[in-house]
């Protein structure tokens, strides 16, 4: 088979060799270098025999070593074999030496034990010396002695302990014995820890002027923490534990440190609430002060006392905020009062982590991931101060409100005369500056709570109006039932209607202070703030028209005697009723001019349309009728005339007419009055264009004053007018009510 690869392999070669001398030979002038290709084939030939030649005798001198190196493992291998088979028989034979040796194991315990007896016999003859020495170190505050001596008195009695919980047979009395013996060593252990709570509750006095006491402490302590360690491993190993092992004197320290931080904390508080309505405000400062000035030190005396894996700075910092923050929670849970909550919650957000305190520039690298990773008071306590302080707010604005409302119904009532300079009641006043008062107390908090206390008030203010209604509406009725009740019901409606404007301006003035400068507050939320100060500012602008008209009818009231008096068979060629109504309207807005500005234009606007409205309402009301077209011309005149004065009157108090002039009614009406019959078709469908809302009843009514013409055609002319469809506002026309109609048909 190998032949044959062989073989294989030689006719390859062959053919390779053929198609390697035949493409050489095809190139241009090679076939004259021949015998040049040919010696060089030759070299390269004998070059490649002799590597392979090389690399052959390698590999011969390889298996060569390998083989001798296996016999030597061969023969080894048959030597260690031989060994172990002596050591099999060794071990079996063991068994049977054990119990010849037990005199020598007995021996050997001996010796252990009076070498242990030998080297504590010193310590075991002197234990009442070594103790009252040590106490005596104690009371001396000599502690690096105290704890050496200790140390001593501990390593006898826990080798003499061990040597006995070694013996195969222990003996419970001598274990007791033993124990006894050295009782006082638990005792001067108990005092020396005593001592180090004592140094350690004192270490951020004492660094400042003796730091080595606190190292010497440490000292000891650091001692103990070893001797732990080696107490722990000798238990794990034999089973055995020192007495009184481990002390754990290192979490005893930073127990102490932590409740002396306590006391610390608690000793700020200087006074009580009874004694000081601003208690809370200046125990809080004093620990800021207080954990300031303690951090600055630990941070520049205690770190290099304290050992570096303690970590000093940041177990303090931790320490302070874990009892801080215990420390406040106990006040709260005591119970807080008014802006008690706004101090805790201000002092917590804005003073704690600023740099008054935690962010101070000597503590901003120890202290700059403590806010995210442990705030100061949970989430949950924090939400019930915000709930419980709002509930407060809304509590104290009803009570607030309730008596700024009982206070000014009460002066409505009062039979002192008011100033007449005062037209603009202090309520709102009063209501806006508690409002500010607290926005600007929870400003200092956040403004998430800033804008819940700014909904609080908006939505009482709103409450507020809707009482303030019912008690005006109240004072009108107990008024016009009997006018001697309130004997300047003029004066408090002035100033109602002020009051309702000035509450309207208020809530503007807040809304443009507040809702800009709340930040951190979303904007839908803001735009939840803007629909409820939209709705305050229509409840008081309402609630401003209301009351001006109650105001207004004590001057209708009065007046209406004389309206009637109009268009009677008295009334042409005579200016009584006009001069009455004239004089008397004048020496009320006497009074009315303690009214706003805005205020005194809108009752000036009511009383022009009311003057139109009562004056077609006679007009209209079929109490006379001109037989001759000359009556109806003088009629027309005076009709003018009056208006005319009626008119000038009011421009002399507004001269601000904004809209339509409700008085052109009256003017449209006259023309049709005075027209011819060729005109009056004409008149009348400028009437029903200008005022499409005008009825056919009043129409009819119009027409009764011109006794000159034949009913028969005026209601002919009147059914046939042809009405515009465009739509126009209502018109005066709309709200006159008369107590009877015309009919259509009959005269």
């Amino acid at each position: 088979m190998a032949s044959l690869n062989m073989k294989g392999i030689e006719a390859e070669a062959r053919e390779s060799a053929k198609k390697h001398v035949s493409t050489i030979i095809k190139k241009h002038g090679k076939l004259e270098k021949v015998d040049q290709i040919r010696r060089k084939i030759i070299r390269q030939k004998g070059s490649v025999e002799a590597q392979l030649k090389s690399t052959i005798q390698q590999q011969l001198d390889g298996v060569h070593v390998g083989l001798e190196k296996l016999k030597d493992a061969q023969v080894e291998v048959a030597e260690i074999d031989r060994d172990l088979c002596k050591m099999s028989e060794l071990f079996n034979k063991i068994p049977k030496l054990y119990p010849k040796l037990s005199m020598v194991r007995d021996e050997n315990m001996k010796h252990s034990q009076y070498a242990t007896a030998r080297e504590n016999l010193k310590h075991i003859f002197t234990v009442p010396e070594s103790v009252e020495k040590t106490k005596q170190w104690i009371n001396e505050g000599k502690l690096l002695h105290t704890h050496q001596c200790l140390r001593d008195l501990e390593n006898s009695r826990d080798d003499l302990l061990f040597e006995l919980h070694k013996l195969p047979n222990q003996s419970p009395h001598d274990k007791s014995m033993l124990k006894a013996y050295f009782s006082e060593v638990e005792e001067l252990s108990m005092l020396l820890e005593k001592q180090l709570r004592l140094v350690l509750s004192r270490t951020l006095n004492t660094v400042r002027k003796e730091p080595t006491i606190i190292v010497t402490a440490l000292r000891i302590i650091e001692r103990e923490e070893k001797a732990d360690e080696e107490a722990l491993k000798q238990e794990k190993q034999s089973g055995f534990i020192a007495p009184g092992r481990p002390k754990r004197l290192k979490k005893m320290a930073f127990e102490v440190l932590e409740h002396s931080i306590e006391t610390r904390i608690e000793g700020t508080q200087v006074d009580e609430r009874s004694d000081n309505k601003n208690w809370l405000i200046t125990h809080l400062e004093l620990i800021r002060q207080l954990i300031l000035e303690d951090l600055r030190v630990v941070k520049t005396l205690c770190v290099p006392c304290f050992p570096p894996r303690y970590n000093i700075i940041q177990e303090y910092i931790r320490m302070y905020h874990h009892c801080l923050s215990a420390h406040l929670q106990e006040i709260i849970q005591n119970g807080l009062e008014g802006n008690e909550y706004v101090t805790v919650l201000s002092w917590v957000h804005k003073t704690y982590f600023s740099d008054e305190l935690l962010s101070h520039p000597d503590l901003i690298q120890f202290t700059s991931k403590l806010e995210k990773e442990s705030p100061l008071l949970p989430e949950e306590v924090l939400n019930q101060l915000q709930n419980e302080y709002l509930a407060n707010m809304e509590k104290n604005y009803a009570e607030w409100m309730k008596n700024t409302l009982n206070s000014e119904k009460h002066e409505w009532f009062s039979s002192i005369e008011p100033q007449v300079s005062h037209t603009c009641g202090t309520g709102p006043i009063i209501i806006f500056q508690m409002i500010d008062q607290n926005l600007q107390v929870t400003k200092t908090v956040s403004d998430q709570l800033t804008f819940e206390a700014l909904k609080c008030g908006i939505d009482h203010v709103v409450h507020y109006g809707g009482s303030y209604k019912d008690e005006v509406l109240e004072f009108k009725n107990i008024y016009f039932n009997d006018r001697k009740q309130v004997p300047f019901f003029t004066h408090h409606m002035v100033t109602i209607v002020n009051n309702c404007l000035q509450l309207a301006d208020l809530s503007t003035q807040l809304e443009m202070q507040y809702l800009k400068s709340l930040t951190q507050i979303e904007e839908e939320c803001k735009d939840i703030a803007r629909e409820k100060f939209k709705k305050l500012r229509t409840v008081f602008l309402e609630l401003r028209n209301l009351s001006g008209i109650y105001l207004l009818e004590e001057l209708f009231f009065d007046l209406e005697k004389y309206f009637s008096d109009l268009f009677t068979s008295n009334w042409l060629g005579s200016s009584v009723s006009v001069d009455t109504i004239c004089i008397t309207t004048e020496d009320y807005f006497q009074d009315y001019n303690g009214l706003a500005q805005k205020n005194f234009d809108y009752v000036v606007y009511q009383v022009r349309r009311r003057y139109v409205e009562k004056y077609l309402t006679s007009f209209l009301s079929k109490r006379i009728s001109f037989k001759t077209y000359q009556e109806c011309n003088t009629a027309a005149r005076q009709v003018s005339k009056e208006v005319d004065r009626l008119k000038n009157l009011l421009n002399s108090l507004c001269t601000d007419i904004s809209g339509t002039d409700p008085f052109e009614a009256i003017a449209v009406l006259v023309e049709v009055l005075k027209s011819d019959d060729d005109m009056l078709s004409f008149e009348l469908h400028r009437v029903v264009e200008k005022y499409p809302d005008i009825s056919d009843d009043q129409l009819l009514r119009l027409m009764h004053l011109r006794g000159d013409l034949n009913w028969s055609d005026v209601k002919d002319k009147v059914a046939h007018l042809i009405r515009p469809k465009n739509y126009l506002p209502p018109s005066v026309f709309k709200g006159l009510v008369f107590s009877k109609g015309v009919n259509l048909f009959n005269n």
